[in-house]
């Protein structure tokens, strides 16, 4: 009987994948592209978001972008594309349905993965975050921003309108009337401005960000992780719940957290008046 290779995260060109101490680091390597994402990229950056919330080893994920200048500039539409399936003979070069597909299957998933893990998400802004990748900051549960960035609603200026979850997202933090200026108006959105509109968690001077960063993800990790995946349920469902839902669903995740080794734990260090020791199970 021979051992079965230990499983390993997907490689992903110009996206890097490292695990210290808990914490799971998603870099976009491709500064001098903006760290734009090709169509491949992003669907592998997509699959290690969802790595990532699978691995019991991780209790926290960080996003962020390589050097100093952007975090993420959205889609690049010039760098190699994801091979479509062939057309029949005759066929148009884009059919009905092409587009919506495109959007379902590309960068909604990307969000969706970041809204749906069980592992807390936190968007360490380094630089400039445009389109779709200003909807990735978004979707992270902790937003922790270089003073020197900047957040851009930049679809107006190129005539299209807000795609991968933004008018979905934004309204649920800065409400209607603002997330309308951010779209219509299309301006760049700086760090401090983040934090008064409640958009970023915390603004650290960019010698700092990774000091703010670290200080926030050390604490998640010592966090009960399945206490914390559920939480993050019962507030991402908030604005959908009815208040019979949401009293229902909070009652059936308390009980199912019952059953994890960590509720046990705590409950066992508030009788021995001790800190927890939370293991992430």
């Amino acid at each position: 009987m021979t051992d079965e290779p230990t499983p390993t995260p997907p490689a992903v060109d110009r996206v890097t994948y490292a695990v210290d101490g808990g914490v799971a680091t998603i870099t976009i390597d491709a500064a001098d592209a903006g760290n734009s994402l090709t169509s491949s990229m992003r669907d592998g950056m997509t699959e290690l978001v969802e790595w990532a919330s699978a691995d019991h080893a991780v209790r926290a994920i960080v996003l962020t972008g390589a050097g100093d200048r952007h975090f993420c500039t959205g889609a690049n539409l010039g760098g190699p594309q994801k091979p479509a399936p062939p057309r029949p003979e005759g066929a148009p070069d884009r059919l009905l349905g092409d587009g919506a597909r495109m959007i379902r299957r590309g960068w909604q998933r990307l969000i969706a993965s970041i809204l749906d893990s069980e592992k807390p998400v936190v968007a360490r802004v380094n630089g400039t975050a445009a389109g779709g990748g200003a909807h990735l900051v978004l979707a992270c549960d902790l937003v922790v921003m270089a003073d020197t960035a900047k957040l851009v609603e930049v679809f107006v200026r190129r005539g299209i309108l807000p795609d991968a979850g933004g008018a979905w997202m934004l309204p649920r933090i800065v409400g209607p009337q603002v997330t309308k200026e951010l779209m219509f108006l299309a301006d760049d959105v700086s760090a401090e401005r983040c934090r008064e509109l409640n958009i970023a968690n915390r603004v650290a001077p960019a010698a700092e960000l990774d000091a703010a960063v670290g200080e926030l993800t050390g604490r998640l990790v010592q966090a009960p992780t399945k206490a914390l995946g559920l939480t993050k349920w019962l507030v991402n469902r908030a604005f959908e719940s009815s208040r019979h839902t949401a009293f229902e669903e909070e009652a059936a995740a308390q009980e199912w957290l019952m059953h994890s080794e960590d509720f046990q734990e705590g409950l066992a260090a508030f009788r021995e008046r001790r800190s927890p020791e939370f293991r992430g199970w």
